[in-house]
């Protein structure tokens, strides 16, 4: 894991994702026009040639989730019970009402909010079962009422979708589930097949070919982000434990190897320190492999002049994860100004939020924290703007409406209101 100073740091120019987004996008786009056209049985046909399946049904049958129970512990299922709980509370506080007031004259003016009808969310799986996802992803959903919850998942090479997930879902409150993965569930959730039902808003995370797909369905469908490889930011200064920087630091360059993993502290003497033990700790690594290459092509430990630099550092990185492993981190959080989710202290580590604490772990990433916030219930709703105008009301203000329009050279907007401005019944 290099060590350079922050002036360094930000002569680095970010690597271009052109020609690599080129090459999937020729892959997504394919894929897309396949799904629209063969509906099911190009899933089928993609189950086979990307996860190496041949499946006899698409959706999960109530045999297979009842029998997801007797595969998972009792202490998982109390795990996710928990977890659950504690999300759920969390996005409560999030819930936004319908508003209106009334001015005289007859005017009501207001909002009315009511929930996207169908949504569907995709959760990786094949070679690995996320669970949490599943949980981060339901809850403010169902907190935010949305009638129609589905999930798609990639199946494993037994045509089977992991247990875990499985319970999560039925825990969560959802039974309708996709053995579909990759840009194929995105395209089908977008534009319906025979057995998936077309949604109005697509959410989860996912690899390149599931990002670029949500990117190329926006505007048919909706999103909800299109994100990038996990990130985190750990600032670290001499009150911070270098084998728990180190250990935070893996905990994301085991999620993949293009994992972004990034430590700033104030000293050259706490930056050896923190390099040694991430070092250390890698060897032992169950997933070594994974996050060998991601701490070799993308960790830094950053040697900044001055916690202002640092912050500095933090607002332009603009993190998915931000851990505050400082003295008085709390007094801190006025100077972070981009970051998804902000970790204060030495026992608040990333893993509490991706499980456990409450907030959503589905947070922008690649540096869209400058302008994106995390998933939650806001994301489930719309809103529509709410205008009654009694005829007093309106004639108070006709004139205006038709001076307006007139300057915009919209004569029929300027007559819709004459009219009724010079309406004699």
């Amino acid at each position: 894991m290099e060590i350079i100073t922050s002036d360094a740091f930000k002569q680095l120019d970010a690597e271009s994702e052109t020609n690599r987004n080129e090459e999937i996008d020729k892959v997504v786009l394919s894929v897309i026009e396949q799904v629209k056209s063969k509906k099911d049985a190009a899933l089928f046909d993609y189950a086979q040639q990307f996860d190496g399946v041949s499946l006899d049904q698409l959706q999960v049958s109530k045999a297979e989730l009842q029998a997801s129970y007797n595969k998972v512990s009792d202490h998982f299922i109390e795990s996710i019970q928990v977890a659950k709980q504690n999300i759920a509370t969390f996005h409560e506080a999030q819930v936004e009402k319908s508003w209106f007031f009334h001015k005289d004259d007859g005017v009501m003016l207001g909002q009315q909010v009511t929930p996207i009808e169908r949504v569907g969310i995709y959760v990786p799986g094949g070679k690995a079962a996320y669970p949490s996802t599943v949980l981060m992803n339901v809850i403010p959903a169902k907190i935010a009422k949305v009638n129609s919850i589905a999930i798609a998942t990639p199946p494993g090479q037994d045509g089977a979708i992991n247990p875990h997930v499985l319970v999560a879902a039925q825990e969560a409150g959802v039974e309708t589930i996709y053995k579909m993965g990759g840009a194929q569930a995105v395209a089908a959730f977008a534009y319906g097949t025979e057995t998936v039902q077309k949604v109005d808003k697509i959410v989860g995370p996912g690899n390149d070919y599931v990002a670029r797909a949500k990117k190329w369905v926006y505007g048919d469908v909706a999103i909800d982000m299109i994100a990038g490889p996990s990130e985190i930011c750990v600032v670290a200064d001499d009150t911070a434990r270098a084998d728990f920087v180190a250990a935070d630091l893996l905990s994301q360059a085991e999620h993949d190897e293009a994992a972004t993993s990034i430590c700033i502290t104030l000293d050259e003497e706490k930056a050896a320190s923190i390099q040694a033990d991430v070092t250390k700790q890698l060897e032992i690594l169950e997933r070594k492999d994974v996050a060998k290459v991601s701490i070799e092509q993308n960790g830094k430990i950053i040697v900044a002049n001055s916690l202002e630099d640092a912050f500095d550092l933090v607002n332009e990185i603009a993190p998915e994860h931000l851990q505050l492993m400082i003295k008085d981190a709390t007094n801190h959080l006025a100077n972070v100004k981009n970051a998804g989710a902000i970790f204060l202290g030495n026992y608040s580590p990333e893993p509490l939020g991706d499980y456990m604490a409450g907030p959503n772990h589905t947070l922008p990433t690649s540096g869209t924290a400058k302008f994106a916030s995390p998933l939650g219930v806001y994301d489930f709703i719309k809103k529509s703007s709410i205008i009654h105008y009694s005829e007093t009301a309106l004639q108070k203000e006709a004139a205006y409406i038709e001076t307006i329009a007139t300057m915009e050279g919209l004569e029929a907007h300027a007559k819709s209101i004459a009219l009724r401005r010079n309406n004699d019944n």
